[in-house]
């Protein structure tokens, strides 16, 4: 196997083993939305993002001496850590929840979509590894008409929202592109020591922001409940979901991490299922489908396989 063999992360590259850890990571962040609706009723947008970070981060660091790692022994990575933190939380973090003020959740999950579109472009210009292919935009397209259709007439009703907000959350997806392609500089540090210099930069950044805006949080004004899904969001749609995101990133390349956005809107819906009562429809089922075949497609190993028996 040459040298460029094994650093040419491309669609075929994904085994079933990233294809797993893609799906849990898109029903870990699909439920972050529910976390975030909860959390972000009570609480300013960023001084969510301030607790996020701080409870991921501080989660992390036990994570880390706990097996024995030396946190201090990658401090050279200080500039790329705030740049991640930067690019990956405090940016698209603090745009998502002020956008969801003022939108609809399915409109949101259709621009949030859109993620690997902007990821692919970026990564052509930006990487010599990750190149445009028909199957990528194919399959791309796919997933998000299948986002669409899932959500189906009723995102009409967040199409009034206000264009500042559709635009906070089309530049929170931008800032995630450009996030997964400062990951791949990575590669060689552990996905627990990235999450966990990310998060780091992430409170350090946050702390005065949230200080010169929110001024001090008051820590009694969530309840129990609203305590309870903001942990959530900082333990599990957070720290352990940036650990799965920075594993993907490294054997995947970027343009595949970022189609856990496609993931995302299947796996809400079928969490409100499960725990909401909500009743499954056809555009649901059919969306499903449009989104497991841009998935396919991206892949690319069941239609290799279906034109390798025809030719047989």
């Amino acid at each position: 196997m040459t040298a460029n063999q094994t650093t040419s992360p491309n669609p075929l590259a994904m085994s079933g083993v990233i294809w797993l850890q893609l799906l849990l990571l898109g029903a870990i962040w699909g439920g972050s939305f529910f976390f975030a609706k909860i959390a972000v009723a009570v609480v300013p947008p960023l001084t969510l993002v301030l607790f996020r970070v701080v409870i991921a981060a501080f989660a992390l660091h036990i994570y880390l001496l706990s097996r024995g790692i030396r946190f201090w022994d990658y401090r050279q990575h200080a500039l790329g850590f705030a740049g991640l933190g930067l690019l990956n939380n405090v940016i698209p973090f603090s745009l998502l929840f002020i956008g969801q003020t003022a939108l609809g959740a399915g409109l949101e999950s259709i621009l949030n979509a859109t993620t690997p579109i902007w990821t692919v472009i970026i990564a052509t210009f930006l990487t010599t590894d990750e190149k445009i292919t028909a199957n990528k935009i194919c399959g791309i397209l796919l997933g998000v008409v299948g986002t669409i259709v899932m959500i189906g007439p009723g995102v009409l009703t967040g199409l009034g929202g206000p264009l500042w907000a559709e635009i906070a959350v089309l530049c929170a997806t931008l800032s995630y592109a450009f996030a997964s392609i400062l990951a791949k500089r990575f590669k060689g540090i552990p996905p627990t020591v990235t999450a966990t210099g990310q998060m780091t930069a992430s409170t350090l950044i946050m702390i005065p922001v949230v200080a010169f805006y929110n001024g001090v949080p008051d820590l009694t004004a969530p309840s129990g409940g609203v305590w309870a899904a903001i942990f959530a969001l900082g333990l599990l749609s957070t720290a352990f979901a940036y650990i799965l995101f920075f594993s993907i990133v490294r054997a995947g390349g970027a343009t595949n991490a970022s189609l856990v956005t496609l993931v995302v809107p299947v796996s809400a819906i079928l969490l409100g299922t499960i725990f909401l009562g909500e009743q499954l429809g056809l555009k649901d089922f059919l969306g499903m489908t449009l989104i497991a075949l841009g998935l396919l497609t991206i892949d690319g190993r069941v239609f290799a396989a279906l034109r390798k028996s025809q030719k047989a």
